[in-house]
């Protein structure tokens, strides 16, 4: 099938739609199918074409997945982060007309009430669309365009939600009924890491520098760890990042990385102990906890919905906000890896393995495949854009 993929946020910045977005366009490619992802990304100009990435999608398949870029972004406030949009109605309609060009059989919508490159396909697209609601929590969009998006989401041939939290932000907001699907993890990606060296027992975040991530709990928490040469990898860049670096600059261990490539992420939760995600809230789903599981680290965490319901058994899971108990817990992991035991005992490092598998981005390509045949013949008469 001819599919077109469309993102609202910016390539050109790490965020977990976007790499959803990519990763299932991958997916698709492997499975056959032609995908053209439409997003912006502030590298390049309106209308670049290019692979999705160095993905295992070789050039030999029969599918093709590619990324053409509808325009570069503005940084606006959501859900207590700072997201890139390409907020122009020539995103719109660039979007629209690459999706014409490729003559999609269907337009599938990542958070397709997100400003505003969706809208013109919402308005006027005449083949089936899948929408994909990926954000939990309130939404300042939802309020401020109420009869729009509720007019715009029943245009949907079918919704779609990432969580149960995320179905029901969206349902809440906009009524109409949803299947609950899951984000996908490229597990073999993860397990046939290298890993990278490491010093001493190993703690990884991986996140934005801002407060809802929780990054501040964590550096709290890891300055009193008992056990002895523990490191903290800090991934990520974000507004918090300079006053926490000058705040904690004085503890041993902590290692300021910077925003992380997709390989050396890999490398660098095949090589660490443990994976710390201790947001504060607004979590859908647990994607890092996933991608930590699959590469074999342990996982300690907040107990948020999301966290929980992709994570189950295989995380040792706090309260929010509480660095004590975060200490506790990592503490005893840390210690675990200290004595040689290893990051995770086996039998649990094979469940936890067993956990992400389920989660994989092939099983949501399925899933989605399955979508897709459903409703390619339901378009208006006379087909096509």
């Amino acid at each position: 099938m001819r599919v077109a993929m469309v993102c609202p946020y910016s390539l050109s910045r790490p965020g977990g739609v976007q790499g959803q977005a990519v990763g299932l366009a991958r997916a698709l490619a492997g499975r056959g199918h032609q995908v053209m992802v439409l997003a912006p990304d502030d590298r390049l100009p309106a209308g670049t074409e290019r692979p999705v990435d160095d993905g295992p999608v070789g050039p030999e398949g029969p599918g093709r997945a590619w990324v053409r870029v509808i325009g570069r972004t503005t940084v606006l406030r959501s859900n207590g982060s700072q997201v890139p949009l390409a907020i122009s109605p020539a995103a719109a309609r660039r979007t629209l007309v690459g999706a014409r060009e490729l003559g999609a059989e269907v337009v599938h919508l990542h958070e397709p009430m997100a400003p505003f490159a969706g809208y013109a396909c919402l308005a006027r697209a005449t083949v089936p669309l899948v929408g994909t609601y990926h954000r939990a929590g309130g939404s300042a969009w939802y309020r401020a365009l109420g009869p729009f998006v509720r007019w715009a989401n029943r245009r949907l041939s079918v919704r779609c939600a990432v969580s149960a939290a995320a179905m029901a932000t969206a349902r809440d907001a906009m009524g109409g009924e949803y299947r609950v699907l899951f984000n996908g993890v490229e597990t073999e990606r993860f397990a046939r890491a290298r890993p990278w060296p490491t010093d001493g027992p190993t703690v990884l975040f991986v996140g934005r520098h801002e407060e809802r991530k929780g990054l501040e709990v964590l550096l709290e928490a890891f300055r009193r760890v008992t056990v002895p040469a523990a490191v903290l990898w800090v991934a990520g860049t974000g507004p918090q990042t300079d006053g926490l670096r000058r705040r904690f600059g004085d503890v041993p261990g902590i290692r300021w990385l910077g925003r992380l490539g997709d390989a050396e992420l890999a490398e660098r939760l095949a090589g660490a102990h443990v994976l710390c995600a201790p947001s504060l809230g607004g979590e859908s789903f647990g994607m890092v906890l996933l991608e930590g599981m699959a590469a074999g680290c342990a996982v300690v965490a907040t107990d948020l919905p999301g966290y929980r319901e992709c994570a189950g058994p295989h995380a040792e899971l706090v309260p929010a906000g509480d660095p004590v108990a975060l200490r506790s817990a990592l503490d005893v992991v840390l210690a675990q890896a200290s004595r040689g035991t290893g990051r995770c005992a086996p039998e649990a490092l094979a469940a936890a393995r067993g956990r992400a598998a389920e989660w994989s981005m092939g099983r949501l390509a399925e899933r989605y495949e399955e979508i897709y045949h459903e409703v390619a013949g339901t378009g208006r008469p006379g087909g096509g854009l």
